[in-house]
């Protein structure tokens, strides 16, 4: 029986939400408690709006220092991402709490997926900067702005509705 406020009767157990409760959702990839995965996560979502913006400016004026740009910042976003999967795939594997819950690993399969598509359009552009923005280099990036909105969605899911991943700031230096 639910009450009015949305919270079960009481006496009445939930084993299921019990057991993934019980364990530790804490960061154990922090600096001085600050959680390394939040922190790199930044740049690769910055750089990927970047790129795609470059890309449009590109199509709409031509000029050559915005697929340059569109070039740099797919490398960049994929070699951040990369840092940035890496601390997070550590979580992942390290926190009980973090691994056992389904929404953990659908965020982890949809980065993955938006870690393929920025070395893939990053691979694309080493052809050419230029010649790869019209039409294949665009879409990619267009498609990558919205792989990077789902990821985000999924993974501040797991921040704000579920607390993982935080950090109580215990291992903080002292001073």
């Amino acid at each position: 029986m639910i009450q009015p406020e949305g919270k079960p009767a009481p006496g009445l157990d939930d084993p299921v939400a019990d057991s993934i409760n019980s364990g530790s959702s804490e960061s154990r990839i922090a600096i001085w408690g600050h959680p390394l995965h939040a922190m790199t996560v930044a740049f690769p979502v910055a750089l990927t709006f970047c790129a795609f913006g470059a890309d449009v400016f590109y199509w709409w004026s031509g000029a050559a220092r915005w697929a340059w740009a569109a070039y740099w910042a797919s490398g960049t976003a994929f070699l951040f991402g990369l840092m940035a999967g890496a601390t997070g795939t550590l979580e992942l594997l390290s926190v009980p709490g973090i691994r056992i819950r389904a929404a953990a690993w659908t965020h982890f399969i949809i980065a993955v997926m938006l870690l393929s598509l920025l070395g893939l359009n990053w691979g694309w552009r080493l052809t050419g900067y230029q010649e790869a923005v019209l039409p294949w280099g665009i879409l990619m990036s267009g498609f990558s702005v919205l792989v990077v909105i789902a990821t985000g969605w999924h993974g501040g899911i797991l921040v704000f509705d579920y607390g993982l991943g935080t950090s109580k700031g215990k291992s903080r230096p002292k001073g």
